[in-house]
């Protein structure tokens, strides 16, 4: 901070100063390494939140299968010795090897010896005209429990309302994208919509419709065509979800989604799962980016930017295994980049040449509803319930903490046999809950709803 006792950096008895900013996989799992290899370093974590997210768990935040909590893991609880700071970073000074940053009270900065981004990259809104204004992204826990308020909030105006195109305007849920995020959603959302309906008669009369838009010939282009063809029979029978492939969004609007074959979908919930952008820390440093990304070398060093590494969605990190082609942005991936570049700046401390990265992939997995799975393991190829439990088992083995594990375990087991929860949760203060009270008395009425925008043309 700025009025904190700061040692130079030039200052031969001080240890090393590591700086990590990120507290994905990535950044947490590095500095719970380099724990281990530098016991003498000075270890700083920076992150806009003092967790960590399990962002591949997020669709089942937004299915009510798993509560936020279970999703994410405060990296104080992840680190021993590493200091934590829930910050934003403001400014990264290469040249002086500092970086600047402020909470919510004041600004401060830090010297490095070392500098690790690990800060990811952001959804971008901006591919497709009125995607920022109409859709939502699923990046975040934010985002996955506003969209399950989402979802819940319109099952209840459809259940309120006598207009059926309304009804089936509200009931309607489109989802950009047919990678795993997009899938996995879609299936979650067609599950929840499905065993809630009992508290929903009314609504009934209109079925909930939920679509896929994905501009490749397959779903999940990750995975083999079989598969991707086995996981759209699945859940257009299992969930009835439609899935255009071979189909892109030409625009957004309130009402909907414009497609680029002269056809639209009207639907009330328009859900982002594609297009990424690089943070504007990346943005800003003098290096050299490839897509979005910065280009490191094969240790995971930044090119002409000494003391500088970079790992996980925002560094295209070469594959000593797969030709040195770029790693993909996955949390299977991150695992394993932080503790080689922990490994790689503990033998730069001692003079020691650095490792090149390399990692072949186990294989790929996705849930697609309806407990049923997709994966390739070991270049086997499977699909239904038994890659849905290997599915559990990996990402139960991965979440941090052991404490996480249990609940998460326990959370998942209950989920299996009773129903969803359907609890639409406002997070409205008692001061602002009085507020609109006073406000309505004021009108000396009920203040009624804005109209929904498919309301006005019905």
């Amino acid at each position: 901070m700025p009025n904190a006792p700061r040692t130079s950096i030039t200052d031969p008895d001080r240890r090393p100063r590591i700086v990590i900013i990120g507290g994905g996989f990535a950044g947490a799992t590095a500095a719970k390494t380099l724990e281990r290899r530098l016991r003498s370093a000075d270890i700083h974590l920076l992150s806009a939140e003092n967790h960590l997210t399990y962002n591949p768990l997020l669709p089942e935040v937004v299915g009510a299968s798993v509560l936020p909590g279970h999703v994410v893991a405060p990296l104080r609880q992840m680190v021993h010795r590493a200091k934590v700071h829930q910050v934003q970073v403001t400014g990264i000074d290469t040249e002086a090897r500092r970086v600047h940053f402020r909470n919510s009270s004041e600004a401060g900065r830090l010297d490095y010896d070392h500098l690790v981004l690990a800060c990811g990259s952001r959804a971008n809104l901006q591919m497709i005209p009125g995607m920022a204004e109409h859709t939502l992204p699923l990046k975040t826990v934010g985002d996955a429990l506003y969209l399950r308020n989402r979802v819940i909030a319109r099952l209840e105006d459809a259940e309120l309302t006598e207009n059926p195109t309304l009804r089936r305007w509200l009931k309607t849920f489109v989802v950009i994208g047919g990678g795993f995020s997009g899938v996995e959603v879609a299936g979650e959302i067609s599950d929840f919509l499905d065993e809630s309906q009992r508290w929903y008669r009314h609504s009934q009369l209109e079925p909930a419709r939920v679509v896929i838009v994905h501009g490749g010939p397959h779903l999940m282009p990750e995975l083999p065509e079989r598969l991707g063809r086995f996981t759209e029979r699945q859940l257009a029978r299992h969930g009835g979800v439609e899935v255009r492939l071979n189909t892109r969004s030409q625009a957004i609007d309130a009402q909907g989604v414009e497609l680029n074959k002269g056809s639209r979908i009207d639907a009330g919930t328009v859900i982002s799962t594609i297009g990424t952008t690089a943070n504007p820390l990346i943005e800003a440093l003098p290096a050299e980016r490839e897509r979005g990304r910065l280009r490191v070398e094969p240790d995971m060093s930044v090119p002409d930017l000494p003391g500088v590494w970079a790992i996980g969605d925002c560094a295209a990190v070469p594959n000593s295994r797969e030709d040195g082609a770029p790693c993909p942005p996955t949390a299977q991936f991150a695992l394993r980049q932080g503790p080689q570049l922990a490994a790689n700046i503990a033998q730069r401390e001692r003079g020691e040449p650095t490792r090149a990265f390399g990692y072949r992939p186990k294989g790929l997995m996705s849930a697609i509803g309806h407990n049923r799975a997709v994966a390739r393991v070991y270049g086997i190829n499977l699909s239904g319930f038994i890659p849905w439990l290997l599915w559990r088992g990996f990402y139960l083995l991965y979440i941090p903490t052991l404490a996480r594990k249990a609940r998460l375990y326990l959370e998942w087991n209950w989920a299996m046999f009773f129903p969803p929860d359907i609890a639409h949760l406002r997070f409205t203060r008692t001061v602002e809950d009085s507020e609109e009270g006073a406000q309505e008395e004021g009108a000396q009425g009920v203040k009624e709803r804005s109209p929904t925008p498919i309301a006005e043309r019905v």
